[in-house]
């Protein structure tokens, strides 16, 4: 009974779309294409690819958009996000990636953290860093194919190569 009241009541449950069709064609479709006008503006600031022609005996990584609405404290929504993905279950070890690595902090710390917090009586912010998987230099060669309902026209056989890491990618953390 009580985790039925408690699910009622969660902020964090949204019928968001679960593909860019979806996204496109239903409720809030200006605020999810903003927001993926918004994702392809920090990609492009950040010089994560280059479109290129794609090269005989590579393989093409996927990518797809992953939508969420963002809530605040009170439950009124703060803002629509559309990120894209690469579909990194393609990947392979050793020819498409070398190794993979991600820092990782305990439980030990954030309590270390909250404890200092509340005997100090201060104030403890949560951020969200909007490009952090975007500042790695990518090591390997690795082509994507362009965004879905992004594709550059006159250019559509022509995939990413990705010069930074985004989001799904194995060697992304």
């Amino acid at each position: 009974m009580f985790y039925l009241q408690e699910s009622e009541n969660d902020l964090s449950i949204d019928n968001d779309p679960v593909s860019f069709s979806k996204a496109i064609n239903g409720d809030n479709s200006d605020k999810w294409l903003d927001a993926m006008k918004d994702e392809l503006k920090s990609v492009a600031q950040n010089d994560v690819w280059d479109l290129v022609k794609f090269p005989e005996g590579c393989k093409r990584v996927g990518c797809k958009w992953v939508f969420k609405t963002k809530r605040e404290s009170q439950g009124n929504i703060e803002c629509y996000k559309a990120q894209l993905v690469a579909k990194g279950f393609t990947q392979k070890d050793g020819i498409d990636y070398k190794e993979t690595f991600s820092p990782v902090s305990r439980k030990d710390s954030f309590r270390i953290i909250m404890t200092i917090v509340a005997h100090y009586d201060l104030e403890l912010h949560q951020m969200d860093v909007k490009i952090a998987f975007l500042n790695k230099d990518l090591e390997e060669d690795v082509y994507m194919g362009q965004p879905v309902g992004f594709t550059r026209e006159g250019k559509e056989h022509m995939v990413c190569k990705l010069k930074r890491s985004i989001y799904g990618l194995k060697q992304a953390s």
